[in-house]
């Protein structure tokens, strides 16, 4: 297989780090299926009732997404297969959704711990809606603007900083000696990679007393979606603000829990 030449087409049409990764590591594992067999129609169904078997139909779908890509990368996209049909969910578990209140108790402990830096990152990501990958664009010289451009998958957008986090990021910058540049850096200057602020958000979430398995990044973004929604109730500019090109994709930001579903039709009060 063209994994090399893949990679190098991915990057060339300007799919994002974790894209590229993600559908790099989906064509290997249908290499690994297919072990050497011939590439036609029936192999890819075969493996597509494979993935029926193993995995979520959302995550099917996003290897057969990255299957599809590289067929067409190879010209065969006579052999691109249907995605799993997935109804659409109203309301997401309680169990997989963070609270304000359990973002508040984070902010807490990561300030009672004295961790500065993660306390300015929970309140950075959540505040801004930003993706964690956007967060070295975080910069003295923009936030003294009072808004940053952050560049992702090709395109650019304007993230504004409230004036008080500004005022705290600037704080931050002054005391670590930061003068320019991304803010949140490790010890050689280098912006904080993935990995880092995850383990860093887990390590607060025992003491905080909130389920680790909520707490990642990636959560705090649609924390600030579904309140941005609750409060403008506008979709279109929640979706630019995001940096989504596909309104779909910003639902399921919104999606809130069972328990506030249910609140909602005990107010309509039509059951007496």
């Amino acid at each position: 297989m063209k994994i090399a030449e893949y990679r190098t087409f991915l990057y060339e049409d300007e799919k994002s780090e974790l894209t590229i990764e993600k559908y790099i590591r989906d064509v290997k594992k249908f290499a690994e299926f297919s072990d050497g067999k011939t590439l036609d129609k029936q192999l890819i169904l075969e493996y597509k009732a494979e993935l029926e078997r193993k995995y979520t139909p959302r995550s099917a779908n996003s290897m057969i997404a990255a299957l599809n890509s590289y067929l067409k990368f190879i010209g065969r996209a006579e052999l691109c297969v249907r995605q799993f049909k997935i109804q659409r969910e109203i309301y997401c578990s309680e169990d997989k959704e963070l609270s304000k209140e359990e973002y508040f108790r984070l902010l807490n402990e990561a300030k009672r711990q004295n961790n500065i830096r993660l306390y300015l990152i929970f309140q950075t990501v959540c505040g801004t809606g930003i993706r964690i990958s956007e967060l070295k664009y975080i910069t003295v010289e923009g936030v003294r603007q009072g808004c940053v451009t952050v560049k992702c998958k090709g395109k650019s957008r304007t993230v504004f900083i409230v004036e008080r986090l500004k005022q705290q990021l600037l704080r931050y910058a002054k005391d670590k000696g930061i003068a320019a540049g991304p803010i949140f850096v490790n010890s050689n200057g280098i912006p904080l990679c993935r990995v880092t602020v995850w383990r860093s958000m887990k390590s607060v979430c025992d003491a905080a007393g909130v389920d680790s398995r909520k707490v990642f990044p990636h959560n705090l973004r649609h924390l600030f979606a579904r309140i941005f929604y609750s409060i403008e109730k506008d979709i279109v500019k929640l979706a630019d603000i995001l940096g989504h090109s596909n309104i779909n994709t910003t639902r399921i930001y919104i999606i809130t829990t069972g328990i506030e579903h249910r609140r909602k039709m005990e107010n309509m009060h039509l059951v007496i």
